[in-house]
């Protein structure tokens, strides 16, 4: 499967986002549609923060991190040059902690996911690995900024585009590395800063993104199985990943106007999977369609059909609690 530079301008759902492309704004109420530049419907602007604070220019990814004994809330930034570290105790005041340098060589491709309290750390830059870097470090920061090191490194594999967590069972997946034809990478991280190879998928070739979980959705027959939905640029792609020596394809499957696959989730429940697809609107000249799959039976899911969402290009879906939030290339930090 021929091997696509996406563009993976993702950004983590938290209370707040920080916003990390435009000229800094204040908090802005939304009214009549807008919150100052920003187009926005039932969300308040709160605070901004330009990558110039980073010491770079531009970003690629946000993801998030709530410790648990004090509530705060921190932002984990993918930049160029390494992990930026923002605190969110005080959503109008954002403070930029520090960074954790990248492992080798800048790249415009980051990826980070928390396990527990570890963040989990992937670039497409070279030689790279993974790095891990204990969060609960960014509550004892004193002096501003920090520049902070690993905690440990996994040198499994060189590189890698994305990764996936499932924070049931402690087993991670690095995906478009340069192992297992670019497929599932499996790496058991109960002991957090001890990652180990755990086995792989490549049947399908190069995966994009991915979301793993411990299944507890309508399939009798996968009900506490370790169940990954790897999105593979044409194709939504189901593994039972139980055993990651032996996994075992349950699903591949098409869908017509495609563009390029690009990342999906499932609803709570685990009945449907909502699937973003990044270059159909320019493809073939359509308001952004989120794919709605009914995933009731794992063997064969069935595309029921797709919501029309914005003129907007818009890649990347998480779902919390009953919301569906959808994440175009256009996005402010917000207060829902």
């Amino acid at each position: 499967m021929e091997r696509k530079q996406a563009q993976s301008v993702s950004c983590g759902i938290l209370l707040v986002l920080v916003q990390i492309l435009w000229t800094p704004a204040a908090a802005t109420d939304c009214i009549a549609g807008s919150a100052g530049i920003y187009p926005c419907n039932k969300v308040n602007l709160l605070s901004h923060l330009d990558t110039s604070v980073f010491g770079t220019q531009g970003a690629n990814e946000i993801w998030g991190w709530t410790d648990p004994a004090s509530g705060t809330d921190y932002a984990l930034l993918g930049l160029p040059n390494g992990v930026g570290f923002v605190d969110l105790s005080d959503p109008s005041n954002p403070v930029y902690l520090g960074s954790l340098p990248t492992q080798f060589v800048n790249s415009g491709w980051r990826d980070i996911k928390v396990f527990e309290d570890h963040a989990y750390i992937v670039s497409e830059g070279a030689f790279h690995g993974m790095q891990v870097f204990d969060l609960n470090r960014l509550t004892t920061v004193t002096t501003l900024p920090v520049t902070f090191s690993n905690d440990a490194h996994y040198n499994g594999f060189t590189n890698a585009h994305n990764i996936a967590i499932n924070e049931d069972s402690g087993m991670a997946y690095a995906v478009g590395t340069n192992t297992c034809s670019g497929g599932l990478h499996a790496i058991d991280i109960n002991n957090k800063t001890a990652p180990v190879f755990a086995g792989c998928y490549g049947g399908d070739g190069y995966t994009h993104d991915a979301q793993c979980v411990t299944y507890t959705g309508p399939d009798p027959d996968y009900q506490g199985h370790e169940i990954c939905v790897a999105l593979n640029e044409d194709t939504v792609t189901t593994v039972n990943m139980s055993n990651p020596q032996a996994p075992v394809l349950l699903s591949r499957k098409g869908y017509a106007g495609s563009g390029y696959t690009h990342q999906g989730w499932f609803t709570e429940d685990q009945t449907y999977f909502l699937v973003g697809d990044e270059d159909n609107e320019l493809t073939f000249g359509h308001n952004t369609r989120t794919y709605v799959w009914d995933f009731a039976n794992l063997d064969n899911p069935i595309l029921k059909g797709f919501i029309k969402v914005t003129q907007r290009r818009s890649i990347t879906i998480y779902t919390f609690i009953t919301t569906l939030f959808i994440r175009p290339i256009t996005r402010a930090a917000c207060e829902f």
